[in-house]
């Protein structure tokens, strides 16, 4: 690998890192308790991860506009099969899928698991109800699961044990977000408690819109 490349990495993590201090929602505390050598690929993973979420969530954005986004960034994912995606519009992008593509590389990261965040986060652009217990848990299981199963890769560990364990810290986790950030959600239209719950004691969403 030249100079240069590794300067132009090295550069593209740093970015990374930034970004990921600059977001409104802090950059993991927990992140500084790893390894420093794991920290520049945990802030690849966020960043890519958060800023695909801020496509889904973030104001002054139609539907369809956060679904092209987002599928442009799952385009750009797939690009980093073979190697980092220069071709991205804004340096910012340019410098994560770099970093991510390095990242991926050396820690056989399976795209599967970025995959499933991207299907997430299209869910919440086109779903705002959950029916069921097992509808909140699979989304869960792309949301929040992914994260914990790519950490425990970068320390080197993809046994089904573990997997198991983190998937369930991940979905609490998740589920804890949810009730943290209950009312936040329903003024952008979402409900995340599923309405086999609420609808079994006699609520109703006018309820929440009464603030009750």
């Amino acid at each position: 690998v030249s100079t240069e490349r590794l300067a132009a990495l090295s550069d593209a993590y740093k970015e990374c890192q930034q970004l990921a201090k600059q977001h409104p929602e802090n950059f993991p505390v927990a992140s500084w308790l790893l390894p420093r050598q794991l920290r520049p690929h945990v802030a690849a993973i966020y960043t890519f991860a958060r800023t695909a979420d801020d496509f889904a969530d973030e104001p002054g954005r139609e539907p369809n506009g956060r679904l092209q986004l987002l599928d442009e960034w799952g385009r750009r994912l797939r690009a980093t099969e073979m190697e980092s995606d220069a071709r991205a519009s804004a340096p910012a992008a340019a410098s994560i899928f770099a970093a991510l593509a390095h990242t991926r590389r050396q820690f056989n990261l399976p795209i599967e698991l970025f995959e499933d965040l991207l299907s997430a986060f299209r869910q919440d652009v086109t779903t705002t109800r959950y029916e069921t217990w097992d509808d909140v848990f699979d989304y869960c299981r792309r949301s929040a699961n992914p994260v914990g199963r790519l950490v425990l890769r970068l320390f080197g560990d993809d046994s089904p044990e573990l997997d198991r364990y983190s998937d369930a810290v991940c979905t609490a986790l998740q589920l804890t977000n949810f009730w943290q950030d209950f009312m936040i959600d329903w003024t952008r239209g979402r409900l995340y408690l599923p309405a086999e719950e609420w609808k079994s004691i006699g609520a109703s969403t006018s309820d929440l819109d009464a603030g009750r």
